[in-house]
């Protein structure tokens, strides 16, 4: 069997490279491309002089580079996509900001529409942060886009020139965010549900047992949404002159603004199609006039460029540790933060002596409050050797929260959701569902709670204490940490826990974020706790994937392109993402993987949209 599994699996690797030879260049084209990809260590994309780098605003990006699991789990099942890591892009915005041969930036938002992927505002944030650096360098900026939400406006509202097709719109009309709740299919297919829990903010187990936010919810809920507009209104308005009053009153009264409409209000500079936007792109770099296209590299190449002028050779390093996903129990998968893996590397830190400082960015909802305590434990004994600063990202919640607790300084973004500082068990049963199809359990047992784990029946009152006391135990141990951790008094804590969520202004007002501030920040106050200076260069764990294993990735997805597969093509479809809500919830309940069975976790469907 062993052996038929490895044929089997020869078989598909050899049937996919054939695939992409035959769909290719051809086999000399693809050796070719393989020898080039063995000695492209050293040599970058090209870089023509007047160039214009093109940032494809439909891409996918996250805190740490993906591994090389992902890359190669996404390559079989063809669900490669591009994407970069947000430390990747700050650099390269940086890096082109310093380059005379780069003369601006072009924000190509043609594609969100077609896009899956959710960059939340914090991140945003941090590289439209960047972008404004560039930008005041004297370097150009153009943004053109068909359909424009909120979130590709907001970056892109940074623009020198903002460009909208003649047949496009613009969506302005606020936030919300719409929970999904599950507690009538649950009661309709006989699934039992108890809650044991602590915080009467703590609305993670509200879409198994309500039908409805709750009043607290609802009101932490609009307190968040209004903290992320404002900032919105904010920096849109100071970027285009508009007053937050008027851009208010835009979302009240108009909602959904055609092109021209759009132009009248001040929030876009031109009417104009895709070419006309290239002419201008051509006249800004120079172009001659026999080329296709103006002088342009993407992003994702640029981002290849070697530039021997800024690599630092110092030994002395600041680790970057991205803790991004669920957290769960023992070592968890690619795309979780595994309490025992991550405290791992958190103990191979330390014994690098070349390790100065740590910077723990956290974008992570929660999970495990088991595994949160094993990471807090190895975070808090890197601190008593190295300074350790937290970056949060666009959620650092709950258990997210928790292994922030004990560092030096933590720096959040305005839009940062953080907080929910509360604990709750979630208990499931499916005695009625498994009766009404004919099924039935029997126990036989030595102790009165020896079966207190089944999922045949409720629990009893008396074992729903035994939980109880566990959860206020575990309750009580993270509200001491947050008030040593902090510098509170137990009482404030007490009073600003309940497992509310808070933004990252809203936090630094009540003392549970230091600074607003993003990932640059917060390296730069690890450096200087460390005494570094310029003297220092930065390592991230987990390891990223390897270029290669990026192009290999890149190869597949244009061997589907060749066939015409296009895997993502249904899934903006409103009755397709509501259906991805659904399989979000029912994978959050599949990660629930606690000894305890106790969670410090962000509201499950907690979506700004």
């Amino acid at each position: 069997m062993r052996n038929f599994i490895k044929q089997t699996f020869a078989s598909v690797i050899g049937s996919l490279l054939g695939l992409i030879i035959f769909c290719g260049a051809g086999t000399t084209g693809f050796l070719l491309l393989l020898f080039a990809l063995a000695s492209s260590k050293n040599i970058g994309p090209e870089v023509k002089d007047k160039s214009v780098i093109v940032f494809d605003l439909a891409m996918n990006i996250t805190d740490a580079a993906p591994s090389s699991g992902q890359v190669f789990q996404e390559a079989l099942s063809g669900t490669s996509k591009e994407r970069m890591s947000l430390r990747n892009v700050l650099d390269t915005i940086e890096k082109a900001r310093k380059d005379q041969r780069i003369v601006g930036i072009y924000l190509d938002a043609t594609r969100v529409s077609q896009s899956s992927s959710v960059v939340g505002f914090a991140t945003l944030k941090e590289i439209r942060q960047a972008l404004e650096e560039f930008r005041t360098s004297g370097k150009k900026i153009i943004a053109y886009g068909m359909e424009w939400g909120e979130r590709e406006y907001y970056l892109s509202s940074i623009a020198d020139t903002v460009v909208v097709n003649p047949l496009g719109a613009m969506e302005i009309n606020g936030f919300s965010s719409q929970p999904m709740f599950l507690s009538g299919a649950l009661q309709k297919y006989g699934v039992g549900v108890q809650v044991i829990r602590v915080g009467k903010f703590k609305g993670a187990v509200e879409p198994y047992v309500l039908n409805k936010l709750s009043d607290e919810n609802r009101q932490q809920t609009q307190a968040l949404l209004n903290d992320v507009w404002g900032e919105w209104r904010t920096a849109v308005g100071k970027s285009r002159k508009i007053t937050p009053q008027k851009l208010q009153t835009v979302a009240d009264s108009k909602a959904f603004l055609e092109a021209n409409e759009a132009k009248q209000q001040g929030l876009i500079d031109k009417v104009a199609y895709q070419d006309q936007v290239v002419s201008d792109l051509r006249k800004l770099t120079n172009t001659a006039q026999e080329d296709k296209t103006f002088k342009q590299i993407s992003i994702s190449d640029y981002a290849q460029v070697v530039d021997k002028g800024t690599e630092s050779q110092s030994k002395n390093k600041i680790a970057i540790v991205y803790a991004e996903g669920e957290i769960v129990d023992g070592t968890g998968e690619d795309g979780q933060v595994g309490g025992d893996r991550f405290a791992k590397i958190f103990n191979k830190i330390r014994q690098d002596k070349n390790v100065k400082a740590v910077v723990l960015r956290v974008n992570s909802p929660g999970g495990s409050a088991t595994a949160a305590e094993v990471m807090q434990r190895e975070i808090q004994l890197t601190r008593e050797k190295i300074p350790v600063v937290v970056s949060m990202g666009d959620v650092a919640a709950s258990g997210g929260y928790w292994i922030a607790t004990d560092s030096n300084r933590i720096f959040a973004e305005p839009t940062t959701i953080t907080g929910s500082i509360g604990v709750f068990g979630l208990l499931l049963n499916f005695q009625k569902l498994a009766n009404d199809n004919g099924i039935t359990w029997d126990a036989v047992k030595t102790g009165k709670y020896a079966d207190n784990q089944t999922v045949a029946r409720p629990k009893s009152p008396e074992e729903l204490a035994v939980y109880q006391r566990t959860v206020n135990r575990i309750y009580n141990l993270f509200l001491n940490k947050v008030a040593q951790g902090r510098k509170l008094p137990q009482a404030k804590v007490a009073e600003i826990a309940q497992g509310r969520v808070w933004s990252g202004t809203a936090a630094k007002d009540i003392g549970l974020v230091d600074e607003i501030g993003g990932l640059d920040a917060a390296i730069e106050h690890a450096a200087g706790l460390a005494n570094l200076g310029e003297n220092w260069k930065l390592q991230e764990f987990p390891k990223g994937s390897s270029f290669g294993e990026r192009f290999f990735g890149r190869t597949v997805e244009e061997a589907q392109t060749n066939l015409g597969i296009n895997p993502s093509k249904q899934q903006n479809h409103p009755l397709t993402q509501e259906l991805q809500k659904l399989q979000q919830e029912i994978s959050v309940l599949q990660n629930l993987n606690d000894p305890l069975n106790i969670y410090a976790r962000l509201p499950f469907n907690l979506k700004i949209e």
